[in-house]
């Protein structure tokens, strides 16, 4: 149970730093009513879990460990629910409600296609 709450401790610790560095460099290279940060983050944790989903299927080292710290742990710290529902609210709080549901929307079907996108790359690794 230590050894568990360590590797997903890590894992989120790496992907919550990722996750703001890559807010960092996206926020400073384009500004936009969007959230584009938080849209690529969570479309690339997606992509990533989805290859890393593929590859526990099929790889025998992928085991319990390599889930804990990678897909519980790194995943979980690098994508963002809470910044998705709180940049929602206040994009609609600031009238910009459509915005905020063609944010919702292509967050939805981007994150499905990215997962899919992800499990036929890791399958094909």
């Amino acid at each position: 149970m230590i050894r568990t709450i360590l590797l997903v401790g890590l894992g989120g610790g790496i992907g919550s730093i990722l996750r703001y560095l890559t807010s960092v460099v996206i926020n400073k290279n384009f500004s936009t009513t969007f959230p584009l940060a938080t849209f690529v983050i969570n479309m690339l944790g997606c992509f990533i879990i989805g290859i890393l989903v593929s590859l526990m299927d099929k790889q025998p080292w992928a085991g319990d460990n390599f889930k804990y710290f990678f897909v519980t742990g790194f995943c979980g710290g690098y994508t963002t629910f809470s910044t998705f529902a709180n940049e929602n609210v206040s994009l609609m709080n600031s009238n910009h409600s459509f915005i905020a549901f063609a944010y919702i929307a292509a967050s939805v079907v981007a994150g499905l296609i990215a997962v899919w996108c992800g499990m036929v790359l890791g399958k094909a690794i």
